[in-house]
This record gives C-alpha cells, structure tokens and sequence, in this order.
C-alpha cells in the first residue's frame, strides 16, 4: 500500500484519475467473478434436486388451479348458476343414466288443453306421440284423433287428462300415458301439456313463423272466448259467439294467436273441416316452430333461450326432469333434418253413427274393434 500511496503521489491529477478508475474496474472484475461463482454453486445444489423443484412447481399449480375451481363452485352453487353448468353437460354429453330408453327409443305424449278462460279447460284438443330414436337421430310424431272412443272409461281419448286428474293431483298425465300405450302397442315414458296461453306465448316469443297453408278454407263458427255463453239479444243462431276465419293457400306469416285460430278450427266447409285435417295443421305448425327455433335468429340469441324458458315454466306441466330436457334438447337439434310428421289413416278407423253405446257422440273407433292393426302401422313408421 506504501508503495502505491507513493506511486499515486508523483502522478499527475488526469494520470491520477486514470489509475482510480483502472482500480476500480479491477475491484468490480473481482466482486463480480465472486458472485458468478456462488450463483453457480446454488445452481448445481438447486440441480441436483431437479425433480423435486419440478414436482414443487406442479403441485403449487394443481394446488392453486383446485382452490381456484373451489372458490368457483361455491359462487356459482350460490348464484345457482351450477345447475345451468349442469344442463350444459348433459346437453353435450348425453348421458345414458339420466333418461328413460326402451328399445334405443324414449316416447313422449305431448297434449294441448285449452287452460284457463276456455270452456272445457282440461280436454286435451291436440294429442301427438313423438318418439325420438336414440341410435338414428330421427323423431316420428304421430297424431291421434281426439274422438277416439274408450270403452273402458266411457269416454274419448281428449277427455282421459281430464277424468285423470279427477281422479288424484297428478292423475292426467299417468294416466293418458295408459290409454296411449294401450292404442299405440308402444311404451311411453314421459308427457308434456301445454295450454293455449302457452302456445300464443311461445311462438309471439319466436317473435312469430311462417307456416305452408295447403288449402285455402273459410270458418265461420270459430268460437269467441269468453262469449261461449252470450244470448246475443235473443237470436237463435247465437252468431255473436263466433267469428270468420279465412285462410288463403301458400306461406303465411302468423303471430301466436293466428296460429292458434289455423290449428283450431274444426268448422271450415269440405274438407278443412275434419278432425284428420286439423290434426295436418298442427303439425304444420309444429314443423314452422322447429324451423324457427333451430334458425340463426333465435340459436343466437340466448335471451330468447331464457325467456322461452320462463313460459315453460309458468305454462308446461311435465314429468320430465331437467337433465332429461336437456338430452331431448340436444336430439331434438340432431334430428332437425329427419323428422317424420304422421296422422292416423283413416282407412283404420271407423266412425260409427251417433247412439247411446257411444253417448250420442261423435267418435272413432278402431276397425275391426282391435288396435292391432294400429299398432302394426306405427311399428313400420318407427323402423
């Protein structure tokens, strides 16, 4: 040091400057390669434990991502979003548990009522089997006559949902399950009812569909709501209980309550004016709400989902359980392309004249006095 003090001493003030920073750099060589040195040494400790950090740093990710989907499941069981997740699964993974099959089939009765502020609320007007085939991806809907006659119960087939219920809370629905099997020689597992309120409802929420008119018609005896009863000042046609419908042939734009009219009329001249035909209408009709809910317009508009939902809720009685929906949901969209729309043909029923044995009704039965006929004709139509 003495040395250098004395070196330092005869140089200069620049050649003093130049040495300082020549030390200095020497001094910071010697820090750094110090350093470099330890860092290394923690580097070949650190390595030779290599799977035992790897094995840290995964389990703090497993760890983390686990709290993370804890947390997320108890907001959402708490905001009741869960069970929306839920339905979502069973939509895309069609579970086989969580719906009714028999034969790779699952049959549904869909019945329509006139609900509240109707006369006669609870006979069922419209009475359609659908069968959805779980291996092809294809639905048959197949539509019964409201007059059928059972003798059995002494009454017709629009009236069993009614008698049904009379009978115990719930009765209506298991028991045109039971006269349905017994018709159509094929189980069915679940039932839906619907009431006009419901159908104006769904398709107004569809904001409306276009519906094929096959033939024109005119009725003139299309009862008016509510005014089932009226006197109309004493004339004996009682007209004021009735209104004119006239449809006219090719496709027409119709918003709920005009759907309903087309679907309900039974009064038309010729013949627009049999139960056979209306029961073509309804599924005319059925086949513009498919189209409509399977466009673009409503699959892309989950508000519509939502709010199709709620009139479901408020107007449809069924025994299917949520996750059971939501599989008829996703074959419903699978099947869109093949769905095969049917009417009973009429050269297997028989209309006997009105007597005491069918109490003065009008009414169907089957020709021959069996079903099994029938039966043999739906068979063929499902395979």
């Amino acid at each position: 040091m003495q040395k250098l003090d004395h070196y330092e001493s005869t140089l200069g003030n620049k050649s003093r400057e130049t040495f300082v920073k020549k030390i200095n750099r020497y001094l910071v060589n010697i820090i750094g390669h110090k350093k470099r040195i330890t860092l290394s040494r923690v580097k070949r400790k650190i390595l030779r434990h290599v799977w035992l950090v790897r094995f840290l740093i995964l389990g703090s990710v497993v760890l983390t991502a686990y709290l993370l989907l804890v947390s997320a499941g108890l907001v959402l069981r708490n905001t009741g979003a869960s069970r929306y997740l839920g339905l979502v699964y069973d939509f895309i993974t069609l579970p086989s548990g969580k719906i009714k099959v028999i034969g790779n089939r699952t049959n549904i009765l869909i019945l329509g009522k006139g609900g509240a502020g109707h006369d006669a609320p609870d006979l069922t007007d419209t009475i359609i089997f659908a069968s959805f085939d779980q291996d092809s991806s294809s639905i048959s809907l197949i539509s019964l006559p409201r007059d059928i006659w059972l003798p059995d119960l002494r009454a017709k087939l629009n009236s069993v949902y009614y008698w049904g219920n009379q009978r115990q809370v719930g009765g209506g629905l298991v028991l045109a399950k039971s006269v349905v099997e017994e018709i159509v020689g094929q189980p069915v597992q679940y039932a839906v009812i619907f009431d006009f309120e419901a159908f104006k409802k769904v398709i107004d929420t569809l904001s409306g569909i276009e519906v094929e008119v096959e033939n024109s018609f005119a009725d003139k005896k299309y009862p008016i709501a509510g005014r089932e009863n009226d006197l109309c000042g004493g004339y004996s046609e009682y007209k004021c209980r009735y209104e004119t419908l006239r449809f006219t042939q090719g496709k027409r734009f119709m918003d709920g309550e005009t759907a309903l009219k087309f679907v309900r009329s039974r009064n038309a001249e010729g013949d627009e004016g049999t139960d056979l035909a209306r029961e073509k209408r309804q599924q005319k009709v059925v086949a513009a709400i498919k189209d409509k809910v399977l466009s673009r317009e409503i699959l892309l508009r989950p508000k519509k989902w939502f709010e199709l939902r709620d009139v479901a809720l408020r107007y449809v009685e069924t025994d299917l359980d949520n996750s059971a929906l939501a599989i008829l949901a996703r074959r419903f969209y699978q099947s869109r392309d093949n769905i095969n729309s049917q009417v009973f043909p009429e050269d297997l029923l028989e209309n006997p004249q009105k007597s005491p044995k069918y109490d003065n009704l009008y009414v169907f039965i089957a020709k021959g006095g069996s079903w099994s006929e029938v039966q043999k004709w739906i068979e063929s139509n499902l395979k």
